[in-house]
């Protein structure tokens, strides 16, 4: 686990991705994709979420690699979840794509945030 607390986390979330996409094989353009999702991720759940943690585990399906990043917090949680994952929409003055942007970055994208209740966001990269 890696906190999220700072804005040098989220550099450290970066470094720490790419360093374990490169452990395990991935192509630039790969690892390019799933540190740049890490990292609006990251910058999410300081901003919106109050700060958190992310899990990086490297996961097998059969003959399939991959990279999982689990991002969590316990911070207000997303109210409108198809809004917060549509083109353009913020609530920050942003341009609005950093979770869409993330789920095209990524081969697998789940969601679970509810207001109050914190948010859990997990992506997965295969190789």
């Amino acid at each position: 686990m890696l906190p999220i607390r700072s804005q040098e986390d989220i550099v450290r979330v970066r470094q720490a991705t790419r360093e374990s996409a490169v452990a395990h094989g991935f192509s630039l353009v790969d690892q390019t994709k799933l540190v740049t999702a890490a990292s609006e991720l990251a910058r999410n759940t300081l901003d919106y979420g109050l700060g958190g943690e992310v899990e990086i585990a490297r996961v097998l399906d059969g003959a399939r690699r991959g990279l999982r990043l689990t991002f969590s917090d316990q911070g207000p949680g997303i109210e409108d979840l198809e809004k917060a994952l549509t083109d353009g929409w913020s609530t920050g003055g942003g341009l609005g794509l950093g979770l869409s942007g993330a789920r095209r970055l990524s081969n697998e994208f789940t969601i679970d945030s509810a207001p109050g209740k914190g948010t859990r966001i997990m992506i997965a990269r295969w190789r």
